[in-house]
């Protein structure tokens, strides 16, 4: 469930927001205002702005909250009108230093990487997060055991227990001392209780592969 906040315009002279609210929003406002520098806290548009609290947070101040722009907020309230390539501003705001914006840039990457984009994946695998902030960032997120999530590859294509699939990209298998190659067919594939992996030999080594980087044979 996403949380309405308070809108706020940003004048033509001037680069701070201002609400009609009353005093405590005014004090978030401040200083969500200093943090962001007028711009939105996941993409950097020069937009007005609004205050979004990060959803399955446990306080709605402005520690958990980020000042993002429509089109932002439009994407994350309505997810079915998601434009993929808006979203790669996220390999800028996931280096945030705000806790909040880290949050938001991981879930995001997440939801996206969960569709097929191995970009998305790729920046996942590179983003650091502090323990507390890595789990707030998973509260909420659908648990990754649930049977009822189907693995798919790269395209959006089923996977299914025994199928063959072929690697997209180099992926360097850590402790086997070796990288599969792009273009390796492996056979005969084995679903784990994770719908973003599988399993496969490669190289005669029975290794966890990534689903987003694998074509259906």
């Amino acid at each position: 469930m996403l949380y309405s906040a308070p809108s706020f315009t940003r004048p033509a002279n001037a680069g701070r927001f201002i609400t009609s609210y009353g005093t405590n929003n005014m004090t978030i406002n401040a200083i969500l205002q200093a943090r962001a520098g007028a711009k939105c806290e996941l993409c950097s548009a020069e937009q007005a702005l609004t205050a979004f609290v990060v959803p399955h947070s446990p306080a709605s101040d402005d520690d958990h909250s980020v000042a993002i722009c429509d089109t932002c907020r439009g994407q994350l309230e309505q997810p079915d009108t998601l434009v993929v390539n808006h979203w790669r501003c996220l390999s800028d705001s996931m280096w945030s230093q705000v806790p909040a914006v880290q949050v938001m840039a991981w879930r995001q990457l997440k939801a996206l990487s969960g569709k097929g984009e191995v970009w998305a994946q790729d920046l996942l695998d590179m983003m650091y997060m502090e323990d507390e902030a890595k789990a707030w960032a998973e509260a909420g997120i659908a648990d990754e055991d649930d049977d009822s999530v189907p693995t798919v590859d790269s395209n959006g294509a089923m996977l299914q227990e025994g199928d063959s699939v072929t690697l997209i990209k180099d992926l360097d298998v850590k402790g086997a001392g070796f990288t599969a190659k792009r273009g390796t067919l492996v056979k005969g594939i084995r679903l784990t209780n994770n719908p973003l992996h599988i399993e496969g030999k490669v190289n005669g080594v029975q290794i966890v592969l990534v689903a987003a980087y694998l074509k259906k044979a």
